[in-house]
This record gives C-alpha cells, sequence and structure tokens, in this order.
C-alpha cells in the first residue's frame, strides 16, 4: 500500500493499525534548532484523543507519545523524527460480528477489492485513529509556525442544519476548546451539544461542517499551477476520514455574485497592499496574498450506526448489519485539531518550499 506520506519538504510518514500494538510516525525535513514544547504537542494529542465527553467514543486512549529519534536535549537535529503512540484499549471481539460482513459507507468493500484482505478490526489502516500521527507532525508544525506569528485556529460552525452565523471575524476563537463539542459561537453550542447527544440516544450520527481560519500568513506561498497553495490545502483537508467538501473564501457562495460583487479592491495600508474585502480567502492565483486564509470541510455522518442495515458479505450473500462497541455520534469535535494539525503541516512546507524558514 503506497500513500503513507503527505508533504513536499516537511514531510509525514505515519504507519500503524487502530489495533495494533501501536501507531506512529517519521518527520522528514523537519529544520535543526527548534525547540520541542512537549507539552503543547501532548495538548493537542489529547484535544483529537477518544473519551472526552459523551458525545464521543468511549474508548479510553491515554495517546501518550513516544519519540525516538530527531530530537536531543529537547532540540531537533535536523534528521527524521520517529514516534510512535501506543493502543491502550482495543476491543478487538467488538468486531468479530462483522468480519466477514461490509460496512455500509465504510473502506470495507473497496479495502477487500483493491488488497484483497482487510484487518476488520476498526478498520485497521483505514481507521481514524491514524490520524493521531497527523496531530503530531501538526503540532510540531504549529510550534514552528509561532516563530512567524503564523496562527491556525479552527472551530465547529455547523451540526446538522444547527449553524453559526457568526463570522470568525466576530468570535473568541480560544473559546473553541473550552467546550465539549468545539464552537467559538456560544449562542449555538448547547444546541449543537443536545442535537449530538439526541442523535446518539437514537443510535445515528450526524455531521456538520469545520471552518478553519489561518492567520499572519506572508505573501508569496504557494505556486500558480499544480502547486497552487489552495490546492494542497484542499488535498490536505479532504485525507481526513469522513470529509466530504471543501471550500475556501467565498466558496459556493460566490456562485452567485457578480465579479463587480466578489473582487476584491486593493488599498494601501502603510505601505502595505490589502483588500478591503476577502471573497478570495488570502490566496489568489494560487499564491498567498497575506490575507487571512479561511475555508471550511464538510464531513459526513460517520458510517457506524447502532440500527440494522442491509449488506452483503464476503460471499456475496445480502445480509444484515447492525454497528455495536464504541463510536462517535458526530466526527466534529475530534476533527477541530486534524483541520488544524493538516493545515499547518501545509503552510509549513510551504515556507520551507519558499525557502523563508530560519529558527
Amino acid at each position: 500500500m503506497s500513500g503513507n506520506s503527505f508533504g513536499h519538504i516537511f514531510k509525514l510518514t505515519t504507519f500503524g493499525e487502530s489495533h495494533g500494538v501501536a501507531i506512529g510516525g517519521v518527520i522528514d525535513g523537519c529544520p535543526a534548532g527548534l525547540t520541542l514544547d512537549a507539552d503543547f504537542i501532548q495538548l493537542q494529542l489529547d484535544r483529537r484523543k477518544p473519551g472526552q465527553s459523551k458525545i464521543t467514543t468511549q474508548r479510553k486512549e491515554s495517546d501518550t507519545i513516544e519519540f525516538f529519534s530527531g530530537i536531543f536535549e529537547g532540540v531537533t537535529t535536523g534528521t527524521p523524527i520517529g514516534f510512535i503512540i501506543k493502543n491502550d484499549d482495543q476491543k478487538s471481539n467488538d468486531y468479530e460480528h462483522i468480519k466477514d460482513k461490509f460496512r455500509p459507507s465504510h473502506a470495507d468493500y473497496t479495502y477487500q477489492s483493491k488488497y484483497g484482505i482487510r484487518d476488520y478490526r476498526g478498520g485497521g489502516r483505514s481507521s481514524a485513529r491514524e490520524t493521531a500521527c497527523r496531530v503530531v507532525g501538526g503540532a510540531i508544525a504549529q510550534l514552528m509556525l509561532k516563530h512567524y506569528g503564523i496562527s491556525v485556529n479552527a472551530y465547529v460552525s455547523q451540526v446538522g442544519e444547527i449553524v453559526s452565523l457568526k463570522n470568525y471575524q466576530q468570535l473568541n476563537l480560544e473559546q473553541t476548546y473550552k467546550n465539549p463539542v468545539r464552537c467559538a459561537d456560544e449562542n449555538v453550542v448547547d444546541a449543537m451539544f443536545n442535537f449530538i447527544d439526541k442523535i446518539r440516544k437514537e443510535g445515528d450520527t450526524i455531521g456538520g461542517v469545520v471552518s478553519c481560519v489561518i492567520q499572519k500568513v506572508p505573501v508569496g506561498l504557494g505556486s500558480p499551477i499544480f502547486d497552487r497553495l489552495e490546492a494542497d490545502l484542499a488535498k490536505a483537508m479532504l485525507s481526513i476520514n469522513a470529509s466530504k467538501g471543501f471550500e475556501f473564501g467565498s466558496g459556493f457562495s460566490g456562485t452567485t455574485q457578480k465579479g463587480s460583487e466578489h473582487n476584491d479592491a486593493f488599498y494601501v495600508d502603510n505601505k502595505k497592499v490589502k483588500t478591503k474585502t476577502n471573497n478570495s480567502g488570502g490566496i489568489q492565483g494560487g499564491i498567498s496574498n497575506g490575507e487571512d486564509i479561511f475555508f471550511r470541510v464538510a464531513f459526513k455522518p460517520i458510517a457506524t450506526i447502532m440500527q440494522k442495515q442491509q449488506t452483503v458479505d464476503v460471499d456475496l450473500n445480502e445480509t444484515e448489519i447492525m454497528g455495536k462497541g464504541r463510536h462517535d455520534p458526530c466526527v466534529l469535535p475530534r476533527a477541530v485539531p486534524i483541520v488544524e494539525a493538516m493545515a499547518a503541516l501545509v503552510i509549513v512546507d510551504h515556507l520551507l518550499l519558499n525557502r523563508t524558514v530560519k529558527l
């Protein structure tokens, strides 16, 4: 199986399965001289880990990281950074009843068809458990971004049909992680939480949207053809489990506007070129223009539900299946730090491609 690495220069390769001994990764291309804040990296992992509230899976994982290389006395050496996160709370028996059945809207059928073998215990390699490794890489990338005052903040902006109507500029993004929904808009937090909990009790799942803003990005990141900055961000976001849509700037809503309404007029502020509006989402012609980069990621309802569904087995017999065990009723709360991690990986990679990194 190929496709286990992400990035051009700052490259993350991950390994491991949901119910294996451990998951882990190797980060290549990280410059020497970066002081690693272990507490910050663990904090980001804690924000993603399961069992944080009744609206997330009750699987209990410490998600404690162990580094093996690339760090000396708390500082990066420029060599590959190797790490693992041990799996502590696997309950593989929860999946015994589906070992010969394909779960609807999961990777079971396509995985089996492509490789001729699959790990039915939680999806194996295709499990969202793998995203913990992305959070590690993203946390290190965020530590690099702090040197340039660049911030990455994501938050839940929609659950089902419950939508935050506030622009990110109207929100205190520091409030995001102070509630279990991971929403920065306190006006809709309770409604979102109660709705997810209701869906959970019904044995069902629900999707929604995570919004993200990257601020203080310098002008000039990205290229105008295949390595467009928004294209790399799109690939990063659509590689996350359960993601189904990506839009940046005005996105799909911009299709209803005239050019005279949508264009971002330029002006000069303190000898810097600025735009009066930001329908471009901080990227023009595939290159960052210095404005805030803003995008939204749509996530589908998680495929495992505690209701009977029709399916087929490996022998092509039609049968029924019903989820059991511990599963998230909504991916959104735990997706927020993953979105931040993948965004940080992209920006750091483009900083290195642009040869603007000095630590």
